[in-house]
Order: C-alpha cells, then sequence, then structure tokens
C-alpha cells in the first residue's frame, strides 16, 4: 500500500533511538522526510546518516526537548529549510522511576516535563504549519497509563496526559482537518528496554516471565511493528481516524494474561 507520504516533512522527537528511530527508518522508506529531534547529537547524526545511505532523506535538529525555546528553534530550522511541516510524532519520554512512597514532588514535577510537556510545545508551535497543510499528529504513549507498573507515579502521570491531549486536542483541531491519534507500546525490545532487563540479576528468566504473559504469539512487538502503525496514522490512508488511543501490544494491556 503507497500511503502517499511521498515528501512529506515530518518531525519525529526522539527519533534517533528505539522506537523513534524505527519511526523515522519507517517514515523515509515511504519516501517522507523525517526530521529527526534529539539532544544527542552524535545518535542523531548517525541515524540521518543511515536513512541517507540507504537512498532516503532525512533532516534534523539537536534539541533539549525540556527547553521550550529550543523547541521552536527545531520548528522554525524545518520551515526555513522546507517551507512546510505536514506532521508531527511525539515520540521522546523516560520511564525515570520516580515513584511514590521513594520519589519527590520536585523529581515528579521534573518527570512531567521531560515526559509530556514537550509534546504540548512541540504541538503548539508546529500547529501554525500543520493547519496549512492539514497535517496529522501521533503521540506514542505506554500501557502503564492503564495498568500501573509500581513506583513509576511521574511516567504514569505523563502518560495518562498524552492520552488526554489527544482526544483534546483531536476535538480541539476538528475545524483544521487535523488529526490527532495515539499509539500505546506495551513491551518493545527497544536499546532502553533491553538496559532495563539486563540490570535484573536474572535477566533472563525475567525476560521469559514476560514474553510468556503477551497473548499474541507469546512474542515482544518489534520497533518495525509500531512504526508501520504510526506511518498509516499519519497518511491520508487513515483519514477519517482521529482521538484514537491504538494499541500495538500483542493484546498485553486488554486480552486475559493468564491464558
Amino acid at each position: 500500500m503507497d500511503l502517499v507520504l511521498k515528501d512529506k516533512v515530518i518531525l519525529v522527537t526522539g527519533g534517533d533511538k528505539g522506537i523513534g528511530k524505527g519511526i523515522s527508518c519507517a517514515l523515509a522508506e515511504e519516501g517522507a522526510i523525517p526530521v529527526i529531534i534529539g539532544r544527542n547529537e552524535k545518535d542523531v547524526l548517525s541515524t540521518v546518516e543511515e536513512i541517507k545511505e540507504k537512498g532516503g532523506m532525512a533532516f534534523h535538529a539537536i534539541v533539549e526537548l525540556t527547553d521550550s525555546e529550543q523547541c521552536k528553534k527545531a520548528i522554525d530550522k524545518t520551515i526555513a529549510h522546507y517551507g512546510r511541516i505536514d506532521g508531527l510524532v511525539n515520540n521522546a519520554g523516560v520511564n525515570d522511576g520516580v515513584g511514590l512512597e521513594h520519589g519527590n514532588y520536585k523529581d515528579f514535577l521534573r518527570s512531567l516535563e521531560r515526559n509530556v510537556g514537550h509534546y504540548y510545545v512541540m504541538a503548539h508551535y508546529a500547529l501554525p504549519h500543520l493547519k496549512k497543510n492539514k497535517g496529522s499528529i501521533v503521540n506514542i504513549g505506554s500501557k502503564t497509563s492503564f495498568t500501573g507498573q509500581g513506583n513509576t507515579s511521574g511516567y504514569c502521570a505523563a502518560n495518562g496526559a498524552r492520552n488526554s491531549l489527544t482526544r483534546e486536542w483531536a476535538l480541539e483541531l476538528l475545524p483544521y482537518s487535523i488529526r490527532v491519534n495515539a499509539v500505546i507500546v506495551a513491551e518493545a525490545l527497544t536499546p532502553q528496554y533491553k538496559r532495563w532487563i539486563s540490570s535484573f540479576e536474572n535477566s533472563e528468566e525475567k525476560f521469559k516471565g514476560i514474553i510468556k504473559n503477551i497473548p499474541l504469539e507469546n512474542r515482544m512487538t518489534t520497533v518495525e511493528e509500531i512504526a508501520n502503525t504510526v506511518a498509516f496514522l499519519l497518511s491520508k490512508k487513515s483519514s477519517h481516524t482521529t482521538g484514537q488511543l491504538i494499541f500495538v501490544d500483542g493484546g498485553y494491556t486488554h486480552l486475559d494474561r493468564a491464558l
């Protein structure tokens, strides 16, 4: 299926690694131009080069996403170069382990800033340009906003906000035909996830215990599976889909994991 994304300029926060990198690569394969936004220049440039070596196009901006002025400059840089923005993927974030019992208010607020504040900022500054092209927004969320996880109040709260903002923006932006959806991720084998698994003394046993509870095929969701869904939601092939929270998780969140 041709998603008709050729030459579409799409911002991807955290687009240099993990799920974000998968999204950037999937968009480039569809002929779109991912604008990879991240703070680690080495990783960002490496992903840009990787895409170009495969015959794709990519642009970038080095940004600390908790700084709203840097976010605005990333938008301005993209407009100065391409003159348009057709889509935004809010993806960057970190499960930073700010819990209730052993956390504190300062760290909790910092977690919200790191995990949802820039979702708002990027959408706010991109909006005038998205309006011109009837663009689309996809927010990446986590199953933790539905299931909880323990010792991660900040991250769970931020993901709950991502879900609510998806619905709120879908409603607010109806007059401009801007669609807003979210892709909810559960167990995906990213570099960050691998580091988390390896932190356990019995890491192999821990991993086996997780995948046996993923209903569909008892395996992790791949980055490519998430990325392909994001690309579809950004495209006109999903032209009447908005305000949806779409779970790409092998049934982990909603199906009976005791089966």
